[in-house]
């Protein structure tokens, strides 16, 4: 380039001077969501920061009076009062072994404790919600219990008494009541998901195990219903009493908690829309790497479980008063927020960008043009093979390049200054103000002045941000704003509040950004026409920024638009609760339709979830699809001819094969599993040889533990077993305490009850840690409450070894622990022997799975969609991204039960697996940036299509290069293979599609200079010999304006980030598996 200045211009100096250490973004017109005016006036992006308030007088308190004043507090907090009513509910329970009235109610027979273990399970610290589904399911879960205990008994009564075959009655009663009916409820574990269910499942063993092994009525065939009816009456007052205290003692409502948890979502999506926003403003990654955007980020990571697990458990007390439109309206509310995250994670990809060509190493190559001979091409021409793949020499290599003036800085890219806050009516002469100035100086010339207007891309930044910025940084304050302003009122009603100004205010803001927008893009490309001298590669570097920008400021308008439908279904939402009106039409179960008339509304479906799902998708990824297995039969696939496919065995195979493979399912499989395990175990309670043994260490104690412990992946099972294991040890040593302090006072054993269940509930709710808090509760209820049963003479023939109406504690605790432990492993060796569901090959499975998903996702062609179906059809279809992100969130908590798993080749690597899925996120975060650049299209320009049509095969190269690339990581990952050192390298297809974009801009350069390289490819109708005769074709008569590359460089935008993602993700798979070389000895 030419470093003379024109007359007409005044010269300027490489790099800028800045005029401070922070220039500053002149103001703009700002709308006040809350009034909807319009404001020339100060204000920042910053999201409000609260601090601890200091006492008044600056005095220090007193620690002892601080940790009151803090432990008050906490009582009066909703998870105190949880705590409180957890153990006023466990309190009550133990009364029905300590109370001699309640007692007699329940019967002469033991075990009265199981009505306090019931508050454990069905603790009342839930949500009024939680508690109808606990009710329902508990109801289930003791009518199949009694079911089972009354059809076993029945079994071996007739066949043991009546027909005097009592080897085939205890046969019966193992195969397909013990081990029938735990089998089941296995299975209904795995396949509905839900913790609930497992508590359920929990109670009906604990019911089932009292009489089928502990009670000598099935062994002797006598039909006896004093068990079955104690057991009943205690069922059913222990799920009385957690539900009364959950009704009157701090009633929580979970539509209450569903819109508090909205609210914080919103507050958080906030906070990040403006750290983005400010990120891109400033050009550096401070804001997105702060504390605050981290803490905003773990907010909304933390409240959008809670808020889908209230959104359900709000289902169940709407559908109850028969508030099902207003449901329906919450659930829109909720997929609305769920959008507006995935367009946060688009914006920030776009943010990314920007960040990615200011970061990006600068090379100080004159030359644009990659000549065969070239560095670049000599470590792929190995042996004087050349990549097939490889840009043509008439293509340009894209590198950042400096200009002579700018190689003094040692080839570092200059920042962009950081834009300060504050506002100021005119820049300083240095600063932007005088950027913008110098550039419409140069502008008024014609652009024929021989200093060129851009320098270096960093000033085209400069230039959007100087022309763009006011108006996006006021927009992104007054969608912040009304995201920061919480839609629902305060407790306890939690009504509707939302201020009718925002929906004018945002209008009106999206109206002043479109409208600058367009005028900042038309500015931004006419300028990059004023230096028609400027080399390709140079021309090409400035539009890639260019288009970042128009990137950002695209995705940013498609957050306010998907902002004005939440606000819709707000006000929908509103006018529904304010014109309440009852129904009950989901307990017409047997017709197949809405539950209502009402219009589609946005974010919802056609399809109704039923209240209760009795058939639930697994929460585990499947592993191998079941297109891929399906595929490997020969007789089914296309391989096999049609006389193949219709022969006798074919068919039979096939039939089989189907049968096979459902059996094969997990919930199946774990089903199976637990109905053998149980079985086993219940047998020694029928064998003669080993009866007395199971009674001596209370095996039904380790039957129940083996119930628990048995789930569906090793690792989750080493987890329950270990704290199981550690919780028996503290409930049994506090149990211990407590007998020996107490010296069987009721009322004394009372208060060390109610303290203990205190302390368990703290670290059941608190903390988080639910199997740790409630076996030790559970191990210290049934030591001690059964204990003193016994010492009130209560009907029991199996009590005289543990001291009978004089109980021997010792020998209580001891057998505990024993039967705990013992059933413990059982359950390990079960799920490590019968069919082992691994945790970590499941996450290995379901990442392959996943990453050769977005392969085929992606090879179906962004933008070709759009030339194929005219703009009417997007590459991600609708619900993609959404089952995606669910997908990868499944897999994260695979990665978090693998943690626990043990190998003998070594510990999980969860450090680089939780890497992996950072980097999986980040490239969803890019898919969907992508849809939103595509899906919002309302059409094509001439130029457009003509640029679409001219890259096609580079496109089409380019997709099949990132499919090949994502298919190759999956493959990895499945077989646990190394990668090798010959990568489908992206990025030189990448170049390659940039290349032919140079072509293209050749033949429509305004000046007529083009050189007819390669037009007719790709267009249809127009040959290469036609085009290379002179002619253009059809090109000639087509107009390509500056904005007509947009669409193109926001693709290589979007694909540099995938291949940078997708770089990260083969260096993370190669510190697994390691590289091969050329030197492995494979053949051995």
């Amino acid at each position: 380039m030419s470093s003379q200045s024109s007359p007409t211009v005044p010269a300027t100096h490489w790099p800028p001077q800045r005029p401070s250490k922070r220039s500053k973004l002149r103001s703009g017109s700002v709308i006040i969501p809350s009034t909807g005016e319009r404001a020339h006036r100060a204000f920042t992006l910053r999201p409000n920061t609260f601090f601890p308030r200091g006492h008044a007088d600056g005095s220090p308190a007193h620690p002892l009076r601080e940790t009151a004043s803090r432990a008050w507090a906490w009582l009066r907090s909703p998870v105190g009062h949880g705590v409180l009513k957890c153990t006023l509910a466990y309190t009550l329970g133990s009364l029905a072994t300590f109370w001699p009235p309640l007692s007699a109610f329940l019967g002469r027979p033991d075990g009265k404790h199981v009505v306090a273990t019931l508050t454990v399970y069905f603790h009342p610290a839930r949500s009024v919600g939680s508690m109808i589904e606990a009710v329902l399911l508990a109801v289930v879960a003791v009518a199949y219990a009694e079911l089972v205990a009354v059809l076993s008994m029945s079994t071996a009564v007739l066949l043991g008494q009546v027909w005097d075959l009592v080897a085939l009655a205890h046969a019966l009663v193992l195969v397909v009541f013990v081990g029938g009916g735990f089998g089941f409820m296995g299975w209904v574990k795995v396949r509905m998901g839900n913790p609930l269910v497992d508590t359920a499942s929990t109670l009906a063993s604990l019911a089932i195990i009292g009489v089928v092994t502990k009670e000598t009525a099935v062994l002797t065939g006598v039909f006896e219903d004093r068990k079955i009816v104690q057991i009943l009456k205690m069922l059913v007052l222990g799920i009385a009493i957690t539900t009364v205290v959950n009704l009157l003692v701090w009633r929580a409502s979970a539509v209450d908690a569903l819109r508090q948890s909205m609210s914080k979502a919103s507050v958080s999506l906030g906070d990040m829309l403006s750290l983005i926003t400010r990120g891109f403003l400033s050009g550096s990654e401070d804001d997105v790497r702060s504390p605050a955007f981290a803490a905003a980020s773990a907010a909304y990571s933390a409240v959008y479980p809670q808020m889908t697990k209230n959104l359900r458990e709000s289902k169940f007390e709407r559908y109850f008063v028969g508030h099902e439109k207003i449901y329906q309206l919450d659930r829109a509310v909720v997929r609305s927020m769920e959008t507006l995250a995935q367009s946060i994670g688009g914006l920030r990809s776009a943010a990314n960008s920007q960040l990615a060509l200011l970061q990006e190493p600068m090379a100080a190559a004159p030359s644009r043009i990659a000549s065969p001979g070239s560095d670049r091409d000599r470590d792929r021409d190995r042996d004087g093979d050349r990549d097939p793949y490889a840009s043509p020499p008439f293509s340009p290599v894209l590198r950042r390049t400096l200009s002579g003036t700018a190689r003094s800085w040692g080839g570092r890219a200059p920042m962009l200054s950081s834009i300060d806050e504050a506002s100021e009516e005119a820049a300083p002469a240095g600063g932007r103000g005088g950027l913008l100035r110098r550039y419409s100086d140069v502008a008024a010339v014609g652009g024929t002045a021989s200093l060129p207007p851009f320098r270096h891309s960093s000033e085209i930044f400069e230039l959007f941000i100087e022309m763009l910025g006011p108006s996006m940084k006021s927009l992104a304050y007054t969608l912040s704003e009304v995201l920061r302003e919480p839609p629902f009122g305060a407790a306890p009603d939690h009504g509707i509040v939302i201020n009718p100004n925002f929906r004018h205010s945002l209008a009106e803001a999206l109206a002043l950004f479109n409208d600058a927008r367009a005028n900042a893009l038309q500015e931004l490309y006419r300028t990059l026409e004023l230096d028609r001298t400027r080399s390709s590669s140079i021309q090409a570097d400035f539009e890639e920024v260019a288009a970042a920008c128009g990137h950002f400021s695209f995705s940013l308008q498609t957050f306010g638009e998907e902002m004005q439908k939440y606000l819709d279904v707000l006000d929908d939402l509103k006018f529904a609760d304010e014109h309440r009106k009852r129904s009950w039409t989901w307990l017409k179960w047997w017709r197949n339709h809405r539950p209502f008339n009402t219009v589609s509304l946005p974010y919802d479906n056609d399809e109704r979830e039923p209240l209760v799902k009795p058939i639930k998708k697994a929460a585990l990824p499947r592993g191998i699809a079941d297109p891929l297995v399906r595929r490997r039969d020969m007789y089914n696939w296309e391989a096999a001819s049609e006389t193949q496919k219709s022969t006798f065995v074919a068919r039979m195979s096939q039939k089989m094969l189907r049968v096979i493979r459902k059996l094969d399912k997990d919930d199946v499989r774990h089903g199976l599993k637990v109905g053998v395990g149980a079985m086993l175990w219940a047998s020694l309670s029928f064998l003669p040889a080993t009866h007395d043994l199971y009674r001596h260490w209370r095996g039904e104690w380790g039957l129940l533990s083996f119930m628990i412990v048995c789930n569906t992946t090793l690792g989750a099972a080493n987890a329950s077993g270990w704290a199981r294991f550690l919780g028996t040890l503290i409930g049994i040593g506090a149990a211990g305490v407590s007998w020996e302090v107490s010296q069987r006072n009721a009322y004394v054993l009372v208060l060390f009850g109610a303290l203990i269940a205190f302390a368990a509930f703290y670290v059941i709710i608190e903390q988080g840690k639910a199997p740790m808090g409630r076996i030790s509760l559970l191990a210290y209820n049934v030591s001690t409450l059964y204990a003193y049963s016994l010492s009130q003479k209560v009907d029991g023939d199996d009590d005289d070894d543990e001291g009978g109406v004089d109980p021997i504690i010792k020998e209580i605790l001891v057998h505990r622990l024993v039967a705990v432990t013992a059933g413990i492993l059982w359950g390990l060796v079960i799920c490590r022997l019968i069919w082992p569901i691994s945790a970590r090959n499941k996450f290995k499975e379901g990442l392959s799975m996943l990453y050769l998903q977005m392969g085929l996702i992606w090879r179906r062609g962004p933008l070709a969609m759009l030339l194929r179906s005219d703009c009417s059809r997007s590459y991600l279809r609708s619900g993609e991204q959404a089952a995606l992100q669910k997908y990868a969130a499944r897999l994260d908590a695979l990665r978090a039960a693998a943690e626990t798993e043990f190998e003998l080749r070594g510990p999980f690597p969860a450090a680089a697996s939780a890497r992996l899925m950072g980097c999986t996120r980040r490239l969803l975060d890019a898919f969907y940036a992508m849809s939103l650049v595509t899906q919002r299209k309302r059409g094509l320009t001439e130029g457009e299509r003509a640029l679409l049509r001219y890259t096609a095969d580079e496109r089409a190269m380019l997709c099949d290069r990132i499919c090949h690339v994502f298919q190759v990581l999956a493959s990895s990952l499945m077989l646990e293979y190394p990668l090798t050192n010959a990568l489908p390298n992206v990025s030189r297809s990448r170049d390659r599609l940039l290349g032919r974009i140079f072509a293209f801009r050749k033949e429509h350069r305004p000046d007529g200079l083009g050189i007819g390289i390669g037009i007719g490819r790709g267009l249809g109708g127009v040959d290469e010999g036609t085009a290379a005769a002179g002619g253009t074709g059809r090109l000639s008569h087509v107009r390509v304006e500056e904005y007509d590359y947009a669409l193109l460089y926001a693709y290589a935008l979007v694909t540099g980030q995938v291949a940078n993602e997708l770089t990260l993700v083969a260096h993370e798979i190669e510190g697994l598996f390691g590289v091969l070389d050329g030197e492995t000895l494979l053949l051995q």
